[in-house]
């Protein structure tokens, strides 16, 4: 089977503390060209891996412009920066303060605000202190005009309830969407943009299959959450962004196009999303 080309992982942790065990950054993204990707999007989850991220995009930028490294010239790679919401007790002080050195000598590297939100599966942190956390970073990207990475698990309503009220910022992303159908038509009444993960390929995922089924290719994403959420067929390993390519296969059987065609759409989505440029 021929390889598809310009897929664009939205969604992935590349951090040292992230990578799958023994695989090097070059390893990795070397990999991930060779399954026809040609963007990341790194993720920050606190103030040190977001500090990581913009450093790790900063180095994969660099040497691609040079002529070396695992990627060509022209391989995307961007940074995000958030504390999510099981690191909320830490509170975002630290954060912001991080956000704002960076985007003084670094803005172009970084192009949201996230992972934030809620998540009451695991409730590593109070409730109150996750929506006190999520507020401010909602504050955080609208100050700074940049994109809003959702972290939303079994808490729709207090997610939905905090953007309604702070208002959303213009460009809103729920990553690694777990909801349904009703959930997802409330979250794109928002203006938001959903990213599918390897849930879509898992056995007991047909709520999360049908809400992508009605979800417009306009808004519709794909992502690792690299190391997370293998998809099948390579479920139970750790994730690694050539394996988007799985993920935006079984996206195009569930969407009736082809995949080169959604691999067009996905990514003319996410340059939307987070106004790549």
């Amino acid at each position: 089977m021929p390889v598809v080309g310009g897929w664009i992982d939205s969604h992935c942790h590349l951090q040292d503390r992230y990578r799958p065990d023994g695989d090097e950054l070059a390893t990795v993204l070397s990999d991930a060209v060779a399954a026809g990707v040609s963007g990341v999007v790194c993720v920050g989850t606190d103030a040190a891996t977001s500090r990581q991220a913009v450093e790790l995009v900063r180095t994969v930028r660099t040497e691609a412009e040079g002529g070396h490294g695992p990627v060509p010239v022209d391989f995307g790679a961007w940074a995000t920066m958030g504390l999510h919401p099981h690191e909320a007790t830490h509170g975002v002080d630290e954060l912001a303060r991080e956000l704002e050195a960076t985007l003084a000598v670094d803005g172009a590297l970084v192009v949201a605000v996230g992972e934030c939100g809620f998540d009451y599966h695991y409730e590593h942190s109070p409730r109150d202190a996750q929506r006190e956390v999520f507020a401010a970073q909602v504050a955080l990207a609208r100050r700074h005009d940049l994109t809003l990475v959702v972290h939303s698990r079994d808490a729709w309503d207090d997610t939905l309830d905090v953007l309604h009220g702070a208002g959303p910022p213009e460009r809103t992303v729920l990553h690694c969407f777990t909801g349904g159908p009703q959930e997802a038509r409330r979250c794109l009444d928002l203006g938001a943009f959903l990213s599918f993960s390897g849930i879509v390929t898992f056995k007991g995922a047909q709520d999360v299959r049908d809400a992508a089924a009605l979800c417009p290719l306009d808004r519709l994403l794909v992502e690792t959450d690299a190391p997370f959420l293998a998809p099948v067929p390579h479920r139970g390993k750790q994730n690694r962004p050539a394996w988007v390519v799985a993920v935006g296969e079984a996206m195009a059987l569930l969407k009736g196009v082809t995949a080169a065609e959604l691999a067009e759409t996905t990514t003319s989505a996410t340059r939307a999303a987070f106004a790549l440029t």
